[in-house]
C-alpha cells in the first residue's frame, strides 16, 4: 500500500504535538538544580596560600617588550610584539626587577599593573652573567606596594615555596611548591649563572621574572628559567636566590651595570706555569702591578727579568681572604663575591717567606679586568 506524503506530513504533526503536550509528564522530577552544601572553614593552609596571593600580587607585573623590524622593500621601520614574562615592584620609586634575557634586544617595554594600568618603561640597568635586569616606570597615583624581602641563604630543601608570574601570557598565576635543591649551575646563553635555587613549583615561558616566594610571601628568588627538552615545565624550575639579587640590584640602579673590583695586578698563567713549578707553588705570579692601583698602594710587587731572560719572581699571590687562590680565574671568582671599597686580607710569597697584606679594593680602570 502506497502512503501518501500528505498523510506523512500530518502524522509528524500529530507526533509533536503530543510531545508538547506530554512534555511536562515526561521530565524527571528531580531534574532540577541541586542544593549547594553548605562546607566548612577552609584549612589553615588554604587560608594563609590566599592570604600570601593577594598580599603579593599587586606587586607581580606583566612586561611585554617589541622589537623594531625594518621592511627590506619599503625600508619602512615598524614594531612587532618580541616576547613577553614578569617582574615586581622592587621600591617606592618604581623600580622593577626582571630577568635580562625578557628585555633583551627590546626596542620598548610596557609594564602593566594587576589593576590593568599600562605604563612605558626605561631601562635603568642589566647584568647578563646574572640574568637580571631594572626598568622604571613612573606611577603617578596608588602605585603597588614593593615585595618584602627574605633572605636566600637560611633556605632548606623541602622547604614549600610559591610562584607568581605570567606563564603563556595568563597574567597573575600562582603556582606551588618546594625547595628542590640549592647552590645549581646553569649554563644559559652566553652566560653561567651559579647559586641558583631549584624548585618543583610550576615554572612555564612568561614566568621569567617573577617572584618565588616562602611562605611568609617574602622574596626568596627571581624564576630564571626551566629545564625541559620541550621547553615546557617539567618538574625542575630555577630562580636567582634573593641574597644575591639583593646584592646586584642596588648596583644596576645606581650605575646601571655590575661594577665588580679589582687589585690591579696582571698575570699570564702560561708564561708564569714554568715559574710556579720551579718555586713548587700554586697561586697567582705578579707579572706586573697597575700604576695607582690598590695592589700597587698595598706595596705588591712584580717580577722582573733578568740579565739573561730569566724570570726573577717577584710576589706569587696565595690566598684571598683566607681562600685558596690557585689560578687567576679562581681569583677573579673570589674578587666576584666582593664589592668596591671591601678590605681583604691577601697572603702573598716573597722571596721564600709568606706575608700578609691588606688591600683595599676599588673598581676598575677601563679596560681592566682583574
Amino acid at each position: 500500500m502506497r502512503i501518501r506524503p500528505g498523510f506523512l506530513f500530518v502524522l509528524l504533526l500529530i507526533a509533536l504535538a503530543a510531545g508538547y503536550w506530554l512534555r511536562p509528564w515526561l521530565i524527571a522530577p528531580e531534574a532540577t538544580p541541586r542544593l549547594v552544601e553548605p562546607r566548612g572553614d577552609l584549612a589553615a593552609d588554604e587560608r594563609s596560600t590566599i592570604t600570601l596571593f593577594e598580599t603579593a600580587s599587586p606587586s607581580v607585573v606583566f612586561i611585554s617588550t617589541l622589537t623594531e623590524v625594518v621592511d627590506p622593500w619599503t625600508r619602512r621601520v615598524f614594531q612587532t610584539r618580541q616576547g613577553t614574562g614578569s617582574g615586581f615592584i622592587w621600591d617606592a620609586e618604581g623600580h622593577v626587577v626582571t630577568n635580562y634575557h625578557v628585555v633583551k634586544g627590546a626596542g620598548k617595554a610596557t609594564v602593566r599593573l594587576q589593576d590593568g594600568r599600562a605604563y612605558t618603561a626605561v631601562l635603568i640597568g642589566a647584568s647578563p652573567d646574572h640574568d637580571l635586569a631594572v626598568l622604571r616606570i613612573n606611577v603617578p597615583f596608588d602605585p603597588p606596594p614593593p615585595i618584602p624581602l627574605g633572605d636566600s641563604a637560611s633556605l632548606r630543601v623541602g622547604q614549600k615555596v610559591f610562584a607568581i608570574g605570567n606563564p603563556f601570557g595568563l597574567d597573575h598565576t600562582l603556582t606551588t611548591g618546594i625547595v628542590s635543591a640549592l647552590d645549581r649551575t646553569l649554563a644559559t646563553e652566553g652566560a653561567t649563572i651559579r647559586h641558583l635555587i631549584q624548585t618543583d613549583a610550576a615554572i612555564n615561558p612568561g614566568n621569567s621574572g617573577g617572584p618565588l616566594l616562602d611562605s611568609a610571601g617574602r622574596l626568596i628568588g627571581v624564576n630564571t628559567a626551566i629545564y625541559s627538552p620541550s621547553g615546557a615545565y617539567a618538574g625542575i624550575g630555577f630562580a636567582i636566590p634573593s641574597d644575591q639579587v639583593n646584592d646586584v640590584i642596588p648596583q644596576l640602579i645606581a650605575y646601571g651595570q655590575i661594577i665588580r673590583p679589582y687589585l690591579g695586578v696582571v698575570s699570564d698563567e702560561r708564561f708564569s706555569a714554568a715559574v710556579l713549578a720551579r718555586l713548587g707553588l700554586e697561586g697567582v705570579l705578579v707579572l706586573n702591578v697597575e700604576p695607582g692601583s690598590p695592589a700597587a698602594q698595598a706595596g705588591l710587587q712584580p717580577a722582573r727579568m733578568a740579565w739573561d731572560g730569566s724570570v726573577i719572581p717577584g710576589d706569587v699571590i696565595l690566598a684571598l681572604n683566607g681562600q685558596p687562590v690557585s689560578s687567576l680565574k679562581s681569583l677573579r671568582a673570589l674578587l666576584a663575591g666582593l664589592h668596591v671599597g671591601d678590605v681583604v686580607q691577601l697572603k702573598v710569597w716573597r722571596k721564600g717567606e709568606v706575608r700578609e697584606f691588606e688591600v683595599t679594593l676599588a673598581a676598575p680602570r677601563k679596560g681592566v679586568r682583574h
